[in-house]
């Protein structure tokens, strides 16, 4: 069994790997939303699921091509444990891995990854500029436009849903509530 970081040195480890303040940001913000529902899920467990969170993307900035797989060679080169491995290459599944989420938190990682990046870009065109007083719908409506945030993937914002059982309004609604729950914390 391999090594289960806290959450400082999964941020140490995040930081040998990406230097761009949107990687980071993006890893933070992912890891937040977990710890808000790891506390609803899995009490107990938040810094790990915050920790999965937090690496999830590890690859990313270095490996575009290699998103999902070549993190996995990195953990394991560092003896993290397997389940934070396949956790974090989890959310890449039908993209650059077969790897299906099957635990709830993989499952909850793989629906906001995107939708976290979509709900953001909602909230920045606001007024407020912020989560704090942001609707389901307006996000509902932003998601019918392909052309806004089109980076953010509805077909796996959909399919995370579908594999947690939740309607696509029910996922909404939580992860703006687990975004409000950061602010203070980060820029949201």
């Amino acid at each position: 069994m391999g090594v289960v970081p806290t959450f400082d040195e999964a941020m140490e480890l995040l930081k040998k790997y990406n230097k761009d303040e949107f990687h980071i940001r993006h890893a933070v913000i992912v890891s937040g939303v977990l710890g808000w529902f790891a506390d609803r899920y899995d009490s107990g467990n938040r810094e790990f699921w915050e920790v999965v969170g937090l690496l999830h993307d590890l690859d990313f900035e270095q490996y575009p091509d290699e998103h999902c797989i070549k993190s996995q060679e990195i953990m394991r080169e560092h003896n993290l444990d397997q389940r934070i491995i396949r956790a974090a290459a989890s959310h890449g599944y039908n993209i650059t891995v077969d790897i299906k989420p099957e635990h709830i938190m993989e499952k909850i990682l793989y629906a906001v990854d995107e939708l976290t990046g979509l709900i953001g870009a909602v909230a920045i065109i606001r007024p407020s500029k912020s989560v704090a007083d942001l609707e389901v719908k307006s996000v509902m409506k932003k998601f019918k436009s392909k052309g806004f945030a089109a980076g953010c993937s509805r077909e796996v914002i959909q399919s995370g849903a579908d594999m947690l059982g939740w309607t696509f309004e029910e996922l909404v609604k939580k992860t703006i509530l687990a975004m409000r729950s950061l602010i203070g914390r980060i820029e949201i």
